[in-house]
């Protein structure tokens, strides 16, 4: 059973009349993705508002015309067959309500978890009656309800072991059922987490509680203990495990379920959720999170539809359909999860330099010019990075494509080229205006050394006293001769050795001295008016 279409409309909250359309073949996941206060948990409660009329459930002051009706209209409560209209892929709601409450199942069309659902105890001391779970009657009846679940599931959980075990004909002991029961539990919980349920507790012996393991750790600890997040995920696997026999065919509701989950946790509890909930379900989800939306792009492509919320949806009558899943939009969606983080995150200005291109096994940078460059400017400028592109005729060659490209994908990043001063591949020294004239070329984009190379920099004499502060000046002279256009590289060793640093290697040497280059070292100067002037 999946839902078609719903429709809010005469004021249903907000909406004067919205519509969401999922076509003929509504697909397994529904996200609901958009900018606080674009309506997405107001779809929500229009489904539980209809479920409550029809089967009466959640009969509380929320539940009527003074939560649902945007006038606050009291006739809002006799008309609310033509304020939320919802059809199905088997039929209406009216003919898959009757077909459904013949088998004594009409309360479960839907399952609703609440934003809500925080339960910080968990600590039960008698076992009470609970109604039958088809009456689908605990947890949150709006979206602005406390939705406390776990106390009642625990019950229901605790009650489904000692019925195996009393199953007539059974031949297990108690402990091999709870092992059943507990086992099938922890197979979702440790696709999520590092933690498994050890034990379900002795509520006659005053521990009605849930007793868990951490991986490696023979140490036992109750769910009291667990971290915020840690309680977020057990709560939620078990209200779906709990109920997956009976909400069978059932639309389950779930309002922001990344509230104290941290992102990479939130992927996998979603695709657990996914794995659990059977597929003659249906699963909507309203929600900003990056980890839920990475697993929707990269997990669910094919059985999920998006939907985009505007806040202009409420004002105007509007039907809207899954978002096209292309790159531009997914920009968008993740722009509205991230807020202001990529911002925050991404480089504001990349520079593509000379230097070894291939990364290191784990994704380090491994050119060294890039290394001295961030090294360098990450002080100043923490919004630039220096990424190497290969030897000293490659930027050159692939540079007009790539900055093309980079540019495409990094919206509103400047690009730089940044070469060495040494642009003829068959040696030839570059002159001042030779340097000038390329640059001319694109002005905008290209960047080059006023010097040779980035070691003409680094064996500046201002750097080098700073490195050394009696260092012989006139052997240093005998090394480097000509600070601007000489082929400094070249005498590497002998100026460590001359420094003192027989031992340490070249390379080490060098970047201990691209550190010394300061905001008020004259090499800094002007290696910050090249690039960034």
């Amino acid at each position: 059973m999946r839902i078609k279409t719903i429709q809010l409309k005469n004021g249903y909250k907000r909406f004067k009349d919205f519509t969401i359309n999922l076509g003929d073949a509504p697909v397994k996941i529904v996200a609901l993705v958009g900018p606080n206060g674009s309506g997405k948990s107001s779809v929500f409660d229009g489904m539980l508002y209809l479920q409550s009329k029809y089967s009466h459930i959640g009969a509380s002051a929320m539940s009527g015309w003074q939560y649902h009706s945007m006038d606050a209209n009291p006739s809002f409560d006799t008309t609310w067959q033509d304020n939320v209209i919802i059809t199905f892929d088997t039929g209406t709601f009216a003919e898959v309500f009757t077909a459904k409450q013949t088998n004594g199942k009409g309360k479960t069309m839907f399952s609703f978890r609440s934003p809500y659902r925080y339960s910080s105890q968990l600590s039960v001391s008698t076992l009470s009656k609970i109604g039958d779970i088809k009456e689908n009657n605990i947890g949150a009846g709006a979206t602005v309800h406390l939705d406390d679940k776990v106390t009642d599931n625990y019950q229901r959980l605790y009650s489904s072991i000692d019925r195996m075990y009393k199953t007539p004909g059974s031949a297990l002991t108690y402990e091999q059922v709870k092992e059943v029961v507990l086992g099938q539990l922890n197979k979702s919980l440790s696709k999520v987490l590092d933690i498994s349920i050890s034990d379900h507790g002795d509520i006659l012996d005053g521990k009605g509680t849930l007793y868990f393991k951490k991986l490696n750790q023979d140490a036992e600890f109750e769910f009291n203990v667990l971290s915020s997040g840690e309680k977020e995920v057990v709560d939620i696997l078990i209200d779906i495990f709990i109920k997956k026999e009976e909400f069978q065919e059932t639309i389950y509701l779930i309002d922001e379920p990344e509230l104290h989950i941290n992102t990479n946790i939130q992927r996998k509890l979603l695709n657990e959720i996914v794995s659990i909930i059977p597929d003659t379900c249906q699963i909507w989800i309203a929600t900003h999170s990056i980890g839920f939306l990475n697993a929707l792009k990269q997990d669910h492509q094919d059985d999920s539809a998006v939907i985009w919320f505007t806040p202009d949806l409420v004002t105007k009558q509007t039907v809207v359909g899954p978002m096209l899943k292309s790159r531009k939009n997914w920009k968008t969606v993740f722009e509205t999860a991230l807020e202001d983080l990529t911002g925050l995150m991404s480089p504001e200005t990349i520079i593509y330099c000379e230097g070894r291109k291939d990364l290191g096994s784990d994704g380090e940078e491994q050119g060294f010019d890039a290394e001295v460059y961030n090294t360098i400017f990450e002080s100043e400028f923490p919004g630039a990075l220096f990424v190497s592109s290969g030897g000293n005729t490659e930027p050159d060659k692939y540079s007009e494509v790539a900055l093309k490209v980079l540019s495409k994908a990094f919206d509103g990043v400047v690009l730089l080229l940044l070469k060495d001063k040494d642009i003829h591949s068959d040696g030839t020294a570059t002159t001042d205006t030779d340097r000038v004239t390329w640059i001319a070329e694109d002005s905008a984009g290209r960047r080059m050394l006023i010097r040779k190379e980035i070691e003409n920099y680094l064996f500046d004499i201002e750097i080098i006293k700073k490195f050394k502060t009696d260092i012989n000046e006139a052997e240093y002279t005998k090394l480097v001769s000509d600070i601007k256009d000489g082929d400094v590289k070249n005498v590497g060793i002998s100026l460590k050795k001359l420094c003192g640093q027989e031992q340490k290697s070249e390379q080490s040497f060098k970047q201990e001295l691209a550190v010394l280059i300061t905001t008020e070292t004259e090499v800094y100067k002007e290696l910050k008016s090249v690039i960034f002037g």
